[in-house]
C-alpha cells in the first residue's frame, strides 16, 4: 500500500511552478488531491490529466484566495467529494518585486494579500475539516527569501517570513487534536519564476549554495511528500536549499 493511501490533499497554486509537480507526487505516493488553480485552467486540467493517466484520482477547483469566502467553498467543495481533507499544501504565491521605496501599495497588498492572507484563510477552513477528523497536516511553501530577505523582494520575503510564523502558532495550537504543521523552505530551484532572473543574479546566487546548482521542483516535491505521511514531524522549517551560505 502506497504510504498516502486513503488521504486527501488540497495543493494551491498547482496549475504550474512548483504546485504541478507537488500535486503529481502526492498522488504518486497513494494521496487524492485536489488541484487548485486561481488564473489557469488550463495548466490544471493538465495536471489532473497526468495523475488520472498514473492511476491516481483528483479533482480541480478554482478560488481567489485573497477572499475568505472563496476559500471557504472550494474547502467544502473538497470536503463534499472526499469527506474528510487531510494535507493542505499553501503553494499558491506570486512575486511582484521592486525596491521597498518605490514600492506601490497595490503592489506590496497583492503579494501579501496572496502569499499570507490567502495561506490563513485556506489554513483556517483546512483546520476546521481536519479537527473533526483528529488528524491532518499543514505544509506552508515559504522561500530562501522569508529566513535571508532578498533585496527588491520586501514584500515577497516579508510574506513568506509570515508563513513560517504561521506554521509554528499552527503547530502550537493544534497538536493537541493530532494536526501537525510545518514549512517548506525551498532555495533557487529552476522553475519559470526563477528563470525570470537575470542571468548574472542567477550565477551570483548559485556560488552560495554549496551543491553549485538549483534545485529541482520535484525535489521541493519529495520533501513535503515526507513531512506529509510523518506523523511525527511537527513545528520544523525544512531547508530545501542545497546549502545556501550567504
Amino acid at each position: 500500500m502506497k504510504p498516502l493511501t486513503g488521504r486527501v490533499a488540497l495543493v494551491t497554486g498547482a496549475s504550474g511552478g512548483l504546485g504541478q509537480p507537488i500535486a503529481a507526487a502526492l498522488a504518486q505516493a497513494g494521496a487524492a488531491v485536489a488541484i487548485h488553480y486561481g488564473h489557469h485552467v488550463d495548466g490544471a486540467r493538465q495536471a489532473l490529466a497526468a495523475i488520472e493517466a498514473q492511476g491516481g484520482q483528483g479533482m480541480v477547483v478554482s478560488a481567489n484566495i485573497q477572499h475568505e469566502t472563496a476559500v471557504r467553498s472550494m474547502v467544502d467543495q473538497v470536503v463534499a467529494r472526499y469527506q474528510r481533507l487531510d494535507i493542505l499544501v499553501n503553494n499558491a504565491g506570486i512575486t511582484r518585486d521592486g525596491l521597498l521605496i518605490q514600492m506601490a501599495q497595490d503592489a506590496w497588498d497583492e503579494v501579501i494579500n496572496t502569499n499570507l492572507r490567502g495561506a490563513f484563510y485556506c489554513a483556517k477552513y483546512a483546520l476546521r475539516a481536519m479537527l473533526r477528523q483528529k488528524s491532518g497536516t499543514v505544509i506552508n511553501v515559504s522561500s530562501i527569501s522569508g529566513l535571508l530577505g532578498n533585496a527588491g523582494q520586501a514584500n515577497y520575503a516579508a510574506a513568506k517570513a509570515g508563513l513560517i510564523g504561521l506554521t509554528l502558532a499552527i503547530a502550537q495550537e493544534y497538536a493537541a487534536r493530532g494536526i501537525t504543521a510545518n514549512a517548506v523552505v525551498p532555495g533557487i530551484i529552476d522553475t519559470p519564476m526563477s528563470r525570470a532572473v537575470t542571468s548574472r543574479v542567477v550565477d551570483r546566487k548559485l556560488e552560495a549554495i554549496l551543491l553549485r546548482r538549483p534545485g529541482t521542483p520535484d525535489e521541493v516535491a519529495q520533501a513535503i511528500v515526507l513531512l506529509a505521511q510523518n506523523p511525527y514531524i511537527n513545528g520544523t522549517v525544512l531547508r530545501v536549499d542545497g546549502g545556501i551560505r550567504f
